[in-house]
Order: structure tokens, then C-alpha cells, then sequence
């Protein structure tokens, strides 16, 4: 049994709040990509998200931290942890959305924490704890319950499995972004894999536009569109990723993959916060979802078993 202190507490609840607040802002990104996925393919997207992201989050970077660390980091890896986590994953995400609607999107993420804690207690040896089994429980029951209340069926095709993929991608390449670059901090691990996963999908994009033909139609991107970009780019990618590797670092992939499943509920209270109506499922769903989290980490009585 471990009793945890004020502080300890203090700080858990301080890292929840963080990637509560990671998942809003990248769920605020979902119904933003709808402006600009119709006009650019999904490999040239990537790439111009990925590269937005790092021309924010490189000069920060450089300004915080200085140019002997930005330089003498291991940007072979970065690039290859970058291009699984943040280019494939958004490869397959930008997939996803285009057969599918942003709720159903982020729906499927409620397998996030299965995969999260499958990967906690095979590569780094946790132990199953039966608060660990409840919040688990917990996490995909909210979600379940959220899949209820949308909108719509959530029906199986290639939108779904591009999600999944998706979903494992970013899971398995967000513990390696704290795993493979111990000495860095939380900006400089989000920065060099958002860079360099955009040199790679830069590259692939390239390919792609010379070889296919697939090229964005500049002529229907207009203000709204770049709006649509820079909403998905900067908040979705750079400012919630560096939130998400932060909360990441503190508590364990698990745990904050629990946070996932709450999205459904934050992509509805953006949309009604537009207009759209109120979903008192996906509501519950998400209160169940957090409670889950709260007690996987023994935020609720005090003990961890």
C-alpha cells in the first residue's frame, strides 16, 4: 500500500488538469481539420500540419533552452519517433476523418487506454492493480457509454480502422517519445519529433505530389481554410502535444491515455458551444471516464493497490 501526500497529490492532480487540458485542445482541432481536409490529400496535410507545429515549437525551443541542446539532440531518432507518432498517426487520423465525422473519430480512441496499460505492464514490468483493472474498466465503460449517446452509428470500414491504426501509433510513439530522450525536457521532446516527423512527411509529400499527382487545390484554400489549419497545426498538434508528453512524463502512458476517452464529450461541448445540441450521454461518459483515471491513480481514497 503507498499513501500518497499532500504534494504527491498535489502534483498528480496538477498533471490530470494538464492532459484534461491537452485532450480539449486537441479535440478543438477535429471539427477545424473539416475546413481544409477536403482540399489538401492526406500526405500533404500531414506534412503542412507537422511543419506549422514545428515552426512554432522550434524557435521556442531554441529561445528557452539554447542552440548547444537543440543541436547536440539526437535528431535521427526524434526524426524516426516522430514520423510513427505524429506522421502516420495523423496520416491514418486524417484518413479516418474523411470517412468518418469528429465524434466517431475520437470514439474509436477509446481503446487508447487498452493498448496504454497493455504497453505499461509489458515493456516496463507495472503491476495489474485492481485500481488499475477499475479504472481501466471505468475508462472504456464511459466510453461505451459516449459511443451511446453520439450521434449517428459508429459502423466498421476503412474511416474505423485508420482510426485504430491511428490510435496504436500514437500511443506506442508517445511512451517512446519520453523513453528515447530521457534528457530532455517536455519541449524538447514534443519539438523534436514534431520536427522530425515534418521533414519526413515533408519528404513523403513531395514524393507523393510528383509521383501521383496529388497536390493541394490552392485555388479553394481560402482565410477559413488556413484558419482551419492553424487551428489543427498549432493547437491540435503543437500546444497539445507539448500538454501531452508533459502529462505523459508525469504519469505514465496508461493514466493518461484514460484522458482519451473524454473526448467525445469535449468535440460535443464544442460543437455546442457553435450551436449544436446538448448530449447528457456523452456527458456521463466523460465523468465516468475521469473518475476511472482517478482511481487507476488513487486519487480517490488516498492508497494506490
Amino acid at each position: 500500500m503507498t499513501t500518497f501526500d499532500t504534494t504527491t497529490r498535489g502534483n498528480l492532480i496538477a498533471s490530470n488538469l494538464i492532459c484534461l487540458a491537452s485532450m480539449v485542445i486537441w479535440a478543438s482541432g477535429l471539427p477545424a481539420a473539416d475546413l481544409i481536409i477536403p482540399h489538401m490529400p492526406p500526405v500533404a496535410l500531414t506534412a503542412a500540419r507537422a511543419l506549422l507545429a514545428a515552426a512554432v515549437l522550434l524557435p521556442v525551443w531554441w529561445i528557452v533552452e539554447g542552440k548547444a541542446v537543440v543541436l547536440g539532440a539526437n535528431w535521427m531518432k526524434g526524426a524516426w519517433v516522430g514520423f510513427v507518432t505524429l506522421g502516420l498517426a495523423s496520416f491514418f487520423v486524417i484518413i479516418a476523418l474523411r470517412y468518418n465525422d469528429p465524434v466517431t473519430v475520437a470514439i474509436v480512441s477509446a481503446i487508447m487506454p487498452v493498448i496504454g496499460i497493455l504497453l505499461e505492464c509489458v515493456a516496463d514490468h507495472r503491476p495489474f492493480t485492481r485500481a488499475l483493472a477499475a479504472g481501466l474498466v471505468l475508462s472504456v465503460a464511459g466510453g461505451l457509454i459516449a459511443v451511446n449517446g453520439a450521434e449517428g452509428e459508429v459502423s466498421l470500414g476503412i474511416g474505423v480502422l485508420a482510426a485504430l491504426i491511428s490510435v496504436a501509433l500514437y500511443t506506442w510513439g508517445s511512451r517512446e517519445t519520453v523513453k528515447a530522450f530521457p534528457d530532455l525536457t517536455p519541449l524538447g521532446r514534443s519539438t523534436i519529433t514534431i520536427a522530425g516527423g515534418a521533414i519526413v512527411a515533408t519528404l513523403a509529400a513531395l514524393a507523393d505530389g510528383v509521383l501521383r499527382g496529388e497536390w493541394p487545390d490552392w485555388g479553394a484554400i481560402g482565410w477559413p481554410e488556413f484558419g482551419g489549419l492553424a487551428a489543427f497545426g498549432i493547437g491540435s498538434m503543437a500546444i497539445a502535444q507539448l500538454l501531452w508528453i508533459l502529462s505523459v512524463g508525469r504519469i505514465g502512458i496508461g493514466a493518461a491515455s484514460m484522458h482519451m476517452n473524454a473526448v467525445p464529450f469535449y468535440v460535443m461541448l464544442i460543437v455546442f458551444l457553435a450551436g449544436g445540441p446538448w448530449n447528457w450521454w456523452q456527458t456521463l461518459g466523460a465523468a465516468i471516464v475521469v473518475t476511472g483515471a482517478a482511481i487507476a491513480q488513487g486519487l480517490l481514497g488516498g492508497t494506490r493497490r
